[in-house]
């Protein structure tokens, strides 16, 4: 029970305000709140809840009043440590900002010291929002408790706690009281337990391998025959099956049962004590039943000493990241990976595969003769394979061929020569190995709701043999490809990322709004399923002009042609179908394949600009005195591309924002439409992962990014907790906390606001006190990160910001972006000029040749 403006004194005892089976705790009004009467806090603790209560925090002051309480009850979800409950009362005349600073201090400190207890911050804010300072912190009270306002709420740090309900009012109060029922679902029962079965590897398990595969002879594997194809099938798919019948040999199978709220530390032991305690107790044994909960204890306590001896070995060697990575994780439980999609229908599967492949139904493409080809084959050496295998992530899922990458790795000497000899076959031949082109599609959701089967992301599970080929494969076509090559495609290309292209799609129509009676229209254009609709027949001519030799152009038509392909979900696997249409996602040439499939996909006027990153595409256009012709044939040209190319614009997807700063009178737009559909306008979109507004404002970026950081906050307390070292704990910060901080900072940082730099610089600063350490400001980061990125810039002349830089005759300036508003001379390219210009002697700026 927890009560506000209490109005308790000194010359009240607790005798006076005693309840029956609960313990009062109270914080009455000080001189220092700058009043005499009134105010106080009083929380009361059921006894039969929870007797061990410490409090932890009290706070009297002219902005707010707090009361702090760390429970530790005799019952709480095992995910759970404890319970901070505070009590809180702002007055209406306070400074908000002040009170949720002290406030949000208060509770930052309760959650270093316990990162994984559950915090109940209720009582009376009045004009005060704490979820304004502390992001990850949720609502509880959605109904009014004075008149028609909600001047009281509950906030706690998990989502769906309590479900609030208001009763009538408390003696002479004037606000509702409130009763929260609890509505939270333990893990145990919201996962629930599954099962899993894993392989498990003894000791000598990879000499055994390795001694094996050094004694085979590979050459009796080759099948003779006149037909390529065959041959080449029958030679890999007997060496595929050889591998995986002698790992089978040496390794064997176990069936684990996970528990969702287990901790780290729980072992098979201290499972079994536990159960010796619980048949203790219902055996009604006194003495038994104690024996058994001292056995546990000690259990617990020997069991946490070695967990915890495993994880500060896996810090002893800092040079290793991977180890280190796994240290951290396996205190914070950073990024845990989410089981995969329950099959709640039994043909959901097989329904998958047909969606997925629907796409091949209507292609009556002819079958493509291979080009006559005088060029030679691409020729692997041994040397380049074993590099690549011992390269390889271990962690990967094996594809449809089981062959592990585990194997691959160790045993990388004594398989080359036979890989390599089916790779070189496969490339003379123009052929690739069935068995290399089959994939297990496992469907992820791409959103926690799911409605339709276009709410799975189809992501492929091909043989690791053929992810290696196709990695040493992609370096003959990168070689082959001219490096100006879509100067407007900014995926997948060396000193390209995001950031230039979210730079060019916002300094484009900056510039053009300089000018009078001009403004822009942004079409952010979504494409269905885009990978899985490439067709070899249209691709081939591409690449062929792109300078590929028809041998290459004949192993990619050939790779992209019969692919087998199956979905599963859960332990549901659908039949098999063969396409001839679409890369599969998860493959390492799909990428690389799609960007040239759509490298001709340009723009056809000076006023109008395509700028891709991958599948996203984005269309500009620069609109003067109101004519939009140019910019709507543009479109029209870009659907009548689509439909010769074989891709499914998704017009329910598609948004358009339209940035016009003239007068109202002038924003009357006429709306875009897309075949018979009209597009939606937007006030704001994310585009790759920023949030773009039709104002150019960055507010609403910054809400979002400073939201995520805190939640993050949460991993940096557990570390702190478990006492790891300050550079570590510096290195996840940088990693998973100022990355999204500071994620397209070159764009957005130069023209946010103060408040916007204040909020980004609070987190930084809790951070900082977290790991006890002073990190850098967030505002001296931009200079240095701006400078770096121009100089790469300027060092690339295919860059498409490479041609805003003019170095000035004298050799040591460069000539200033013009700018008539400060919405362009803010931008990320005049300041990049401008700091530039004012680099110190020492260190002059080099323009590249």
């Amino acid at each position: 029970m927890i009560f506000t403006e209490t109005w308790l004194d000194s010359a009240i005892p607790d005798a006076a305000i005693e309840l029956a089976g609960r313990t009062a705790y109270r914080a009455d009004r000080s001189a220092d709140s700058g009043k005499k009467t009134g105010g106080g806090l009083c929380i009361y603790i059921n006894n039969f809840w929870c007797t061990n209560v410490t409090v932890t925090d009290r706070l009297c002051s002219t902005e707010a009043e707090l009361l702090v309480l760390k429970c530790r009850p005799f019952y709480l979800p095992r995910e759970f440590s404890a319970v901070y409950i505070c009590a809180v009362y702002i007055p209406p005349d306070a400074n908000a900002k002040l009170a949720l600073a002290q406030l949000s201090s208060s509770i930052n400190n309760s959650l270093v010291a316990h990162p994984d207890s559950v915090f109940i911050a209720a009582g009376d804010f009045n004009h005060a929002d704490l979820k304004s300072v502390l992001h990850n912190f949720h609502r509880n009270v959605r109904c009014a408790t004075r008149g028609d306002r909600t001047l009281d709420q509950v906030y706690t740090n998990m989502a769906n706690a309590y479900r609030a309900q208001a009763y009538p009012h408390l003696g002479l109060s004037d606000h509702l009281s409130l009763l929260l029922h609890p509505i939270y679902t333990p893990k145990i029962k919201s996962t629930g337990i599954t099962t899993k079965t894993v392989r498990t590897w003894p000791q000598d398990a990879i000499p055994m391998l390795q001694d094996c595969f050094h004694r085979t002879d590979w050459e009796v594997f080759k099948e003779q025959d006149t037909d390529n194809r065959v041959a080449l099938d029958g030679y890999t798919s007997t060496v595929l099956d050889y591998i995986c019948f002698c790992v089978d040999n040496v390794t064997t199978w176990k069936r684990l049962r996970v528990f969702p709220n287990n901790p780290p530390w729980m072992t098979h032991g201290v499972q079994q004590l536990i159960r010796t305690r619980n048949n203790a107790f219902h055996s009604g044994d006194l003495e038994a039943y104690s024996a058994a909960r001292a056995n546990l204890r000690r259990g617990i306590k020997t069991a946490k000493q070695q967990h915890r001896r495993r994880i500060e070995a896996r810090f002893e060697n800092i040079t290793n990241p991977r180890q280190v990575w796994e240290g951290i994780r396996a205190i914070t439980d950073y990024q845990r990976r989410t089981p995969p999609p329950s099959a709640d229908s039994p043909t959901l599967a097989e329904d998958l595969n047909l969606f997925y492949a629907r796409f091949d139904r209507d292609n009556t493409d002819p079958v493509l003769s291979p080009l006559p080809s005088t060029d030679p084959a691409p020729v692997l050496s041994t040397h380049e394979l074993r590099r690549v295998f011992r390269s390889i992530n271990t962690r990967k899922a094996a594809g449809p061929d089981g062959v592990l990458g585990r194997v691959l790795k160790d045993c990388a000497a004594d398989l080359a020569d036979v890989f390599t000899s089916i790779y070189n076959t496969s490339l003379f031949c123009s052929l690739v190995p069935s068995c290399f082109k089959a994939a297990t599609i496992v469907p992820i959701p791409k959103q926690s709701n799911v409605t339709c089967l276009n709410d799975f992301r189809p992501v492929a599970l091909t043989p690791i043999p053929a992810k290696c080929l196709e990695r040493l494969v992609i370096k003959h076509i990168r070689a082959a490809l001219p490096p100006s090559l879509d100067p407007h495609q900014f995926a997948y290309r060396e000193n390209r990322s995001t950031e230039d292209a979210i730079a060019t799609v916002l300094h484009t129509p900056l510039e053009h709004l300089e000018h009078k009676n001009t403004y822009a229209r942004l079409l952010f254009v979504d494409y269905s399923s885009a990978f899985n609709t490439i067709r070899p027949y249209k691709l081939r001519p591409k690449l062929h002009q792109l300078g590929l030799n028809s041998s290459l152009c004949n192993w990619i038509v050939d790779f992209l042609t019969n692919r087998r392909q199956s979905v599963r979900v859960g332990k549901n696997t659908s039949s098999t179908l063969v396409v001839n249409t679409g890369a599969p996602q998860g493959c390492v040439l799909s990428p690389l394949l799609y960007t040239l499939f759509t490298h001709d996909c340009i723009s056809s006027c000076a006023s109008n600009l395509i700028v891709k990153f991958a599948d996203d595409t984005t269309v500009l256009g620069l609109i003067s005195n109101n004519d939009e012709t140019n910019y709507r044939t543009e479109v029209q040209q870009l659907e009548s591309w689509c439909r010769d190319n074989n891709l499914v614009l998704n017009t329910k997807k598609t948004k358009e924002i339209i940035v016009d700063f003239r007068r109202k009178g002038h924003n009357n737009h006429l709306p875009l439409f897309i075949g018979s559909e009209a597009v939606e306008r937007v006030s704001s979109f994310k585009f790759l992962g920023v949030t773009v507004t039709e104002d150019l404002s960055w507010g609403n970026h910054i809400t979002s990014a400073v939201r995520k950081a805190q939640q993050r906050l949460y991993y940096l307390r557990r570390l702190r907790s478990a006492h790891i070292p300050r550079p570590l704990m510096l290195n996840f910060y940088n990693c998973a906390i100022s990355s999204v901080l500071t994620y397209g900072f070159l764009v957005w940082f130069p023209s946010c606001t103060k408040a916007d730099q204040q909020a980004l610089q609070r987190v930084v600063k809790e951070a900082g006190r977290i790991i006890g350490t002073i990190l850098p400001e967030i505002s001296n980061i931009f200079p240095t990160r701006c400078l770096r990125r121009v100089h790469s810039i300027l060092r690339d002349q295919h860059h498409s910001a490479h041609h805003l830089f003019h170095l000035l005759p004298s050799g040591r300036r460069y000539r200033s972006i013009q700018a008539r508003t400060s919405r362009l001379a803010n931008s990320l390219y005049p300041q990049a000029v401008r700091l530039l210009n004012s680099a110190p002697p020492s260190a002059p700026p080099s323009h590249g040749q």
